[in-house]
């Protein structure tokens, strides 16, 4: 217990700061009914759904872009028709879609099964080298779509697909309009990397809001959509707002600049909660917030030392005090969204200083300094738990010298060990751990991972077994593997909350990947007062 105090004096500094900062302003009535005005954490410098995969990015996508196959996010979570009216799994290696008709893009062109075919088609062979990275750790199996005579299109894998349906309803197979992104640069008929970098900076979608304006890593600002195929969206206008500091995002709610905020810390949530003109609505994220290990740096190379790092956080007294018991400690890579592929039985990570001080003795360890680096706020509460951790680490002889950096160094060889996240991609093992640490994703691309050919063997028995139980089984071997040679700690879910007008209805929706601002309509809805 006495590796508490350093932490619980840190909380009690920011949160009595924040108070100050915050107290006693006035709040204004905003104009909701015509414009939903959203302060946010963080905001990429681009917005294209195909090759962004990061918390930032995924929050605005759904609200601009569709897929083929949607999911019922306000009701059952099942898949749903999208831009498809119907699909069938023709064989275990193909699928056909029959298209949505009288679909129009945000440039006012018809959506054909051409752009379809393109769309899925720079996923699956891309030329654009961020289209890669998403092809190789999650479409690899996926080799073409094309359209047949009648007007449908046809998706092609090179081995049985058992996840057709989850994998087309991903984020990167977002439809987007070929003759409008092949035009933007250069030759109209040329695919072009110059033409993905350019969509980046002026993204079209099918989806109830267009995106009229979008300055980089600052704001968005949704219009509504006239010819959208769906319901129409509820606001004429949503705009949304970089506020990069907690502190600042609540004094915009209470002073009336802003309708809603995002990002809220357990903690944090009296602040907006105190306020009768205000409310909060927050859940366990489908998220791990973890640290990860490089393996093949010389001073971690020694697994006996990464698991020494692994064993000494206390998981549990961290989320005590940084989350007031409100997060979720996992005993292993697993998520009770994977449904039947939630596995809480496993017993992959555990708290266990005087095991973490005999493998460093084991070892050989002699103090030799390890650094860990961290963003200082793009991850909620990252800062306190690397302050934390530091101390936690000291406790079982680590010497380890925190660094904090806004840069992110995950593909550096120098890099030693670092705060990253584990997001729900797809409910799936596949869409946690395996985008991350599969053969060839971006953890073992990036060098700081290894897998072996009897890891491979056991990765493909996970990915492709037709059964659930193979599939089970497969992955408690993988997790064996993690154990014994960590890369990874997942350190808790967090729980985290947004911020809002108390007229505002508006819940994160848990079929959602993580942070996804749905305003679509039936999602959100304004109280007349």
């Amino acid at each position: 217990m006495a590796q508490a105090a350093p932490l619980e004096s840190i909380m009690k500094q920011l949160l009595l700061g924040t108070l100050a900062i915050t107290a006693a302003t006035l709040a204004l009535e905003p104009a909701l009914a015509q414009e939903l005005r959203v302060g946010v954490q963080n905001m990429n410098n681009y917005l294209d759904p195909g090759s962004d995969h990061s918390n930032a990015g995924s929050q605005y996508y759904y609200n601009s872009f569709d897929t083929l196959i949607d999911r019922d996010h306000g009701g059952s979570g099942e898949f749903i028709p999208g831009l498809a009216t119907s699909w069938e799994i023709v064989s275990p290696q193909m699928i056909e879609f029959t298209l949505r008709e009288g679909v129009r893009f945000h440039d006012g062109s018809e959506m054909t099964a051409d752009d379809v075919v393109f769309s899925l088609n720079r996923m699956f062979s891309p030329t654009y080298p961020p289209y890669l990275v998403r092809k190789r750790d999650r479409l690899n199996n996926f080799t073409r779509a094309e359209a047949t005579e009648d007007g449908k299109v046809r998706v092609y894998t090179a081995r049985s697909e058992p996840l057709f349906e989850t994998l087309l309803s991903m984020q990167q197979t977002m439809i987007v309009p070929k003759g409008y992104l092949m035009g933007l640069s250069g030759h109209a008929e040329v695919d072009e990397v110059t033409d993905y970098e350019a969509f980046g900076l002026a993204p079209v979608g099918t989806g109830p809001y267009r995106i009229a304006k979008f300055v980089p890593g600052e704001r968005i600002v949704y219009d509504r959509f006239d010819d959208f195929w769906g319901e129409p969206a509820p606001f004429e206008r949503v705009t949304v707002t970089r506020i990069p500091e907690t502190v600042s995002r609540v004094t915009a709610l209470r002073s009336g600049e802003v309708d809603m905020i995002t990002n809220l810390a357990p903690d944090q949530l009296e602040l907006v909660d105190g306020d009768p003109n205000l409310k909060t609505a927050g859940s366990i994220t489908p998220l791990f917030h973890v640290m990860i290990m490089n393996v093949n740096h010389p001073r971690l190379e020694d697994p006996r030392i990464r698991r020494a790092m692994s064993l000494a956080l206390d998981r549990d007294l961290l989320n005590e005090a940084l989350w007031l018991g409100m997060a979720e400690v996992p005993s292993s890579h697993t998520m009770a969204e994977f449904g039947e592929f939630y596995m809480p039985e496993l017993d992959t990570f555990r708290y266990a200083p005087d095991e973490a001080r005999r493998l460093l003795d084991d070892a050989g360890y002699d103090g030799t300094e390890i650094i860990y680096d961290t963003y200082s706020s793009y991850y909620t509460n990252e800062l306190l738990a690397a302050q934390a951790m530091k101390e936690m680490w000291g406790a079982v002889g680590l010497n380890v010298t925190l660094n904090v950096t806004e840069s992110w160094n995950g593909c550096s060889p120098e890099l030693m060990a670092r705060n990253w996240s584990n997001p729900m991609y797809f409910a799936d093992p596949f869409g946690s751990f395996g985008v991350m640490w599969g053969p060839d994703g971006p953890s073992e691309s990036c060098g700081r991972f290894n897998t072996d050919e009897a890891y491979a063997e056991i990765w493909d028995r996970f990915r492709f077994s037709p059964t659930l139980e193979e599939r089970r089984t497969a992955y408690a071997e993988l997790m064996e593997r993690i154990e014994l040679d960590p890369p990874v700690l997942p350190l808790y879910r967090p729980y985290e909350a947004w911020g809002m007008r108390d007229e505002i209805d508006w819940t994160p929706l848990e079929t959602h990947i993580p942070y996804v601002l749905d305003f679509r309509a039936g999602r959100i809805a304004v109280s007349a007062d």
